[in-house]
């Protein structure tokens, strides 16, 4: 028998369990920083130096986390369903929690690119990007993050996992960054969909949902339990 297929969509929440911090936060990295300023192709042109600063920060402080419980627990799905991780993190939190299956809706801390062509994409520098270091065509490399302001090309890999899922499973996100957040009004009719945020809902749903109010490492069992009383 085929194994029933489990998209998730994860956000930030599951990574701040980690320890990295997210734009919201009133802590890290993004206090230093307005949004306008490293995160927007505006602020490419005007300041690269700036946003390579704030990449390259982000990008060592990536190598001081770890996977979570929740990251483990989504890796270990795989033995009992086809999973399917569509996720707006940026960092390889998922890769080293042993998932395989991982659509990286914003990009990755882990990879850059070169500044005119999005086709060419290579391994970020052990220490980050420096000014000069320039791709095969002579164009400066750049972090390959979708900043704010450009299209996320990925999302039309994201909707036909989605349409096609058994079950649609939201962790840490509140569901309220497009074109991210319309993923969850596109499954199939009777296609179960469970949120797992701490927050209280903030969006107007018209469909139908479960949510679990806690952090992703906390609702490990809730959502296993979940999981196995659907596809019995």
């Amino acid at each position: 028998m085929a194994k029933k297929r489990i998209a998730i969509l994860t956000g930030s929440g599951i990574s701040a369990e980690s320890g990295l911090s997210t734009f919201r936060d009133n802590d890290g990295l993004w206090e230093k920083y307005r949004i306008e300023e490293v995160a927007t192709p505006e602020a490419w042109r005007q300041n690269p130096q700036m946003v390579l600063d704030f990449y390259n920060a982000r990008f060592a402080q990536l190598r001081e986390v770890e996977p979570n419980r929740a990251h483990l627990f989504l890796a270990a799905l795989e033995d009992r369903y086809d999973v399917q991780i569509i996720t707006q993190n940026v960092d390889d939190l998922h890769e080293r929690g042993g998932s395989s299956n991982i659509l990286h809706l914003h990009g990755s801390l882990t990879t850059c690119r070169c500044e005119y062509d999005a086709s060419y994409i290579a391994p970020m520098p052990e220490n980050g990007l420096e000014l000069g270091q320039l791709s095969p065509k002579k164009y400066q490399l750049r972090p390959n993050i979708v900043w704010f302001g450009e299209m996320v090309p990925a999302i039309a890999d994201a909707e036909p996992i989605v349409r096609n899922a058994d079950m649609l499973i939201v962790i840490g996100t509140s569901l309220n960054v497009y074109p991210a957040a319309g993923l969850a009004y596109i499954t199939r009719e009777n296609c179960p969909i469970v949120l797992v945020d701490p927050s209280p809902i903030s969006f107007a749903s018209t469909k139908p949902f479960h949510h679990i109010q806690k952090p992703a490492t906390e609702a490990i069992e809730e959502l296993d339990s979940i999981l196995s009383n659907t596809f019995k």
